[in-house]
């Protein structure tokens, strides 16, 4: 069956190579332009002949080699309803069957044999966001995902019981891939389900076979490409490792916990600060040269600053008389720089006059997991009463499994938002209290997950109801030492489209307020002068200026953490930097008394009684997506 596919741009071109001004052979051509994808994927060589055949002419031969055998589990009469509950939580949820894909070749399976390698079809191909609409509209995509993940659905339309059934088996069976060439939109992940045969594949911790995405260039499609680890005699299992490469135990279950249920109740939560070896790394990874101490500059006052950017914001309205244009970055005496500056010891040894917007170390507030890892100088652990706890997946994801267990015990809201580390706009952002979700997202990009805002303070637009928004604001730092920040008490607002509730999670006008990027969306604007006498007037009993306060407030602890110890721990203190900064963040309700206590504790009240409290920023204004450059806004 052919597959559902979104339409995806190409990964990016490349040249054949050539010998003596002809195209060189076929073989050649594969291997250079698909050499390097299979070496990281560990695809050995002797494979790529026969691969390149298969996929030239589409060659799906696993049914020669491999059969799928339904196993029926039989339900002992002692087993009691623990048990029978976490088989029902099986790969098969609703009935007692097992899927197993084993050898039926007579003669087994050679792993040295160039033919042994497979491809595997595509079933569905989408981008999260268009997973509910393309299950309601595409004819047979709802039939044939719930016939391949055991869900019962009866009828000819589509039912929202059945989308949504769906939708939360579906992360047991998906599998992710990234392009890495385009525009930030066209980079968020993709995920697929494998066809029939390839979903059938089960787990092992010793497999038998690997398996790895494959784009192939010339089609513009995807497969999955299936190969032998060891020889297989006739019968044996088709295996493979859900959690492939990963050797910590406890990482393991965790990763695993979609299909083997598993308890860490008794695990500790706690997220303390990493250690100091952790940013230092960071440091090495960005490649970034921490500068020598310079002394600051004093210009005349008519003196006229030399301006090299790239940003086209600065050249369209930079029009002061103090401040003229130059293209050579040598004759600047400001670099106002996009991209993400790194040689600051050169800059700092042979041009200390020249001034940059940029500070040294300046991720550990642009990027979301630095961001949540200082504020823990604030808050201890849990992170301080304005930031919602969040954990970084790649580091922290036992003890986030932990306290999702835990809040679940309690009966305790379990809503979160899953944010990659460095995207901006709400790209790849994702609102569930799924925790096998959650678990699988960590499969994509490196990503973050906070508690998502079940209180929110709502706004009443008229033409709609009450809104979700969050506000703006512009801060620039001055120096490190002395801490010296400045904030734009002219700040901006945005609007979510359609009334708030605690459903519909995928429903982006609802959830989310970043409308500006898509010009079928409306965008409302209400200007900060017109904003302020209307929330109060819809909460008298919270003046703005003592809300404003309380920001300021927060504004100043984030900085102080930030400026507090020395780089890579913290901003580098550079007499010649200087930064501006957007900060985005959103107003909750406290009903707690003294504004105390723990954030799980923490209610909207139903008549919308209570205290705004600021927890934010849920995100400063983040670097590209490439993580190369600057915070912009």
């Amino acid at each position: 069956s052919k597959e559902l596919r979104e339409p995806l741009p190409p990964p990016g071109s490349a040249s054949l190579p050539s010998v003596g001004g002809c195209r060189a052979h076929p073989r050649l051509q594969f291997a250079a332009l698909h050499g390097p994808a299979l070496r990281a994927s560990g695809v050995p060589e002797r494979y790529w002949g026969r691969l390149l055949h298969k996929l030239e002419h589409e060659v799906f031969d696993a049914g020669e080699m491999f059969g799928i055998m339904q196993v029926e589990e039989v339900q002992e009469e002692s087993e009691g309803e623990a048990a029978r509950e976490v088989r029902r939580k099986n790969p098969n949820p609703s009935s007692e069957l097992c899927y197993k894909v084993i050898v039926t070749s007579e003669n087994g399976l050679q792993a040295a044999s160039p033919n042994s390698i497979f491809l595997i079809d595509h079933a569905w191909t989408c981008r999260v966001q268009h997973a509910r609409q393309q299950l309601r509209q595409v004819p047979g995509l709802l039939h044939r995902m719930a016939n391949l993940m055991g869900v019962e659905f009866h009828g000819e339309l589509p039912s929202a019981e059945a989308v949504d059934l769906v939708l939360e088996e579906m992360w047991r069976y998906n599998q992710t891939y990234q392009l890495a060439h385009g525009t930030a939109e066209e980079k968020v992940p993709v995920w697929y389900i494998m066809d029939e045969f390839g979903s059938r594949i089960q787990h092992s911790d010793t497999p038998s076979f690997a398996t790895a995405p494959f784009f192939y260039m010339p089609q513009q499609v995807a497969y999955t490409l299936l190969w032998p680890l060891r020889d297989l005699d006739t019968g044996e299992e088709v295996t493979r490792d859900f959690a492939y490469g990963e050797a910590d135990p406890l990482i393991r279950k965790c990763m695993l916990l979609p299909w083997v249920p598993t308890d860490l109740l008794d695990l500790s939560s706690s997220t303390p600060e990493p250690p100091d070896q952790h940013y230092q790394a960071i440091l090495e990874e960005n490649k970034e040269k921490l500068p020598l101490a310079v002394s600051p500059v004093a210009f005349p006052r008519d003196h006229v600053f030399r301006v090299y950017t790239d940003v086209q914001q600065v050249l369209s309205h930079l029009t002061h008389p103090r401040f003229t244009f130059t293209q050579s970055e040598a004759d600047a005496d400001i670099l106002y720089n996009f991209a993400h500056f790194k040689d600051y010891r050169r800059l700092s040894q042979e041009r200390p006059n020249v001034l940059l917007n940029q500070f040294p170390c300046e991720n550990l507030l642009t990027v979301k997991d630095c961001l949540a890892a200082i504020a823990r100088r604030a808050g201890g652990p849990e992170g301080p009463a304005w930031l919602p706890r969040t954990f970084n997946l790649r580091t922290e994801l036992p003890q986030f499994v932990s306290y999702f267990q835990q809040r679940e015990r309690r009966g305790q809201d379990n809503h979160w938002i899953c944010k990659p580390w460095n995207l901006a706009r709400s790209l790849d952002t994702h609102i569930t209290r799924s925790l096998c979700s959650i678990i699988r997202h960590r499969e994509s990009t490196p990503k973050v997950v906070s508690k998502y805002i079940e209180s929110p303070v709502l706004f009443l637009r008229e033409d709609v109801g009450k809104v979700k928004f969050d506000v703006r604001y512009i801060v620039l730092l001055r120096s490190v030492k002395p801490l010296r920040l400045f904030v734009y008490d002219v700040f901006w607002l945005r609007f979510s489209n359609r009334p708030f509730a605690l459903d519909d999670l995928d429903d982006y006008e609802k959830h989310f307020t970043v409308m500006n990027y898509d010009p079928e969306v409306e965008l409302k604007q209400v200007h900060y002068d017109e904003f302020i006498p209307e929330f109060e007037k819809q909460y008298p009993e919270f003046p703005w200026k003592s809300v404003q306060g309380e920001i300021f407030q927060a504004f100043t602890e984030l900085f102080q953490v930030a400026c507090a110890k020395p780089p890579p721990l913290g901003l580098c203190d550079y007499a010649s930097s200087r930064a501006v900064y957007a900060i985005d963040l959103m107003l909750k309700w406290d009903d707690r008394p003294d504004g105390e206590g723990p954030p799980q504790m923490v209610r909207a009240p139903p008549d919308g009684e209570g205290s705004p409290r600021w927890l934010g920023p849920p995100q400063m204004v983040r670097a590209p997506p490439d993580g190369e450059g600057p915070p912009r806004w």
